[in-house]
């Protein structure tokens, strides 16, 4: 398998949408949490050849067990704020703790990981003058005072809150990969992760989705911090994948960044009573005080990825909640059985 992921570093003339492209060598960092995982199926469904790189610092081996073995697939521990010598034809840069109880544990490897990894891949595919696609987040917003909030939105983030080693991480990643692209011409793609959702979320990662539905699943009382109002937006795991892949296909010299989520807005209340109803729970709600820097709204203007990549969320929110708990049943089951 090493050997094959071996390539030449010539490129083919780029269309809009490669629909046609040959197998590709597909290196996937933090492959194995929760998004990358889904990307990594995709990829190889293609019939690409993906080597997934993870540090299994937040992923994690079980999401990856299912693909074990396969012919066009190879994993390497390792830490992307390290140098990384390999030879593949796309990089997909999605290695970071993605949830603030995992990404404030260890806030300054946070910031070493967006910042040191970003200069890391970055330095990769310019050596091998390959196209990167960069994972960035809608935490670049912050506390947005724009709603709905476009690519054209700068922001307003507290740079020296608990949230900020996440926040500007992710923002000075964004800076990097356009300097890397304006000084060095290099292919680059960003796209802006909203909140996602969907099987294989880490059981303890403190997100909104999982938290609530594991807390019905037990009939325990839902947490719900602040008063409830505070808005979100949803994004089934699937549709990102698919948009994210959409992005990494289109003509060179379209870099993003741009917005991938879903932009239909509730309110946390509103969130957990569908989990409560979906799930048949005898939860209450129990209200907790708010976390500091917690955006109250947040919503993607997806009129770029509508018109560019043509993207646009296919799955509702009930049935990717449906397909979420069935998932976190099954984990609590089996883990339950373990113990």
């Amino acid at each position: 398998m090493a050997d094959r992921l071996r390539v030449s570093r010539q490129r083919k003339p780029l269309v809009m949408f490669r629909k046609s492209v040959s197998p590709q060598r597909i290196l996937v960092t933090g492959g194995a949490g929760f998004v990358g995982s889904h990307l990594i199926d995709c990829l190889i469904d293609q019939g690409h050849e993906v080597l997934c790189v993870d540090n299994l610092v937040t992923g994690s081996m079980r999401n990856l067990e299912h693909i074990h073995g396969h012919p066009r697939f190879m994993f390497m521990h390792h830490d992307i704020c390290l140098p990384l010598d390999v030879e593949v034809d796309q990089i997909y840069n999605l290695a970071c703790p993605a949830s603030p109880i995992h990404y404030q544990r260890d806030p300054v490897q946070t910031t070493k990981t967006c910042v040191l990894g970003a200069i890391n891949m970055l330095e990769l595919a310019r050596r091998l003058n390959c196209r990167i696609l960069q994972a960035s987040t809608s935490e670049v917003y912050g506390d947005p005072s724009v709603h709905p909030q476009s690519e054209s939105y700068w922001g307003n983030v507290n740079p020296v809150g608990v949230r900020s080693c996440y926040d500007e991480g992710k923002r000075c990643a964004e800076t990097l990969f356009f300097d890397y692209h304006r000084q060095f011409g290099l292919d680059i793609k960003v796209v802006r992760v909203f909140n996602a959702y969907g099987p294989r979320m880490h059981l303890a990662d403190g997100r909104v989705v999982s938290n609530f539905i594991i807390q019905a699943l037990q009939n325990r009382a839902i947490s719900i911090y602040g008063d409830g109002t505070q808005t979100r937006s949803f994004c089934f795991v699937d549709d990102l994948v698919a948009g994210m892949m959409r992005l990494m296909e289109t003509e060179r010299g379209f870099t993003g960044p741009v917005n991938i989520g879903n932009p239909n807005e509730l309110t946390i209340i509103q969130l957990a009573k569908a989990i409560i109803e979906l799930t048949g729970s005898r939860s209450e709600l129990m209200y907790r005080p708010l976390p500091c820097d917690d955006p109250s709204r947040r919503k993607p203007d997806i009129s770029l990825a509508q018109s560019k990549l043509c993207w646009s969320p296919s799955i509702e929110l009930r049935e990717g909640l449906r397909r979420s708990i069935e998932y976190f049943r099954s984990v609590l089951a089996v883990e339950q059985v373990v113990q």
